[in-house]
């Protein structure tokens, strides 16, 4: 459990896997990017996410600075992958600091594949 916020009333905490969807949700937001990955560490497999299981490329710690957040994306082909990453950091900061009210210490963007987009 993370606190957002303490009121006059009390201490308003919000879940790990909150926090995991917010951030999952700030990053397919952004131009480049195709989806999430899991890490499936047993396996090694790794498959495309949609948007229901957006949190499960995401990994949140806490740290003394605030949080710390890994995302395990896809990037779509063609697209200037720094930049992509860039973006996606300055968002998924964004979002939990301003509209969550979470401290970020880092958010690390692993590109783990490159998919060609199709045109419609």
């Amino acid at each position: 459990m993370y606190k957002v916020k303490n009121t006059g009333l009390g201490d308003i905490f919000v879940g790990k896997e909150v926090v995991e969807t917010i951030a999952g949700l700030a990053a397919i937001d952004c131009y480049g990017l195709v989806g999430m990955v899991p890490q499936n560490i047993q396996s090694g497999l790794t498959s495309i996410l949609g948007m229901e299981s957006v949190r499960k490329g995401v990994e949140v710690r806490d740290s003394d600075e605030g949080l710390i957040v890994d995302l395990y994306v896809i990037v779509g082909y063609g697209v200037k992958i720094h930049e992509v990453a860039h973006n996606v950091m300055q968002k998924v900061t964004y979002v939990l600091e301003n509209d969550a009210g979470l401290p970020v210490a880092r958010v690390n963007v692993n590109i783990k594949g490159v998919k060609v987009m199709r045109e419609n």
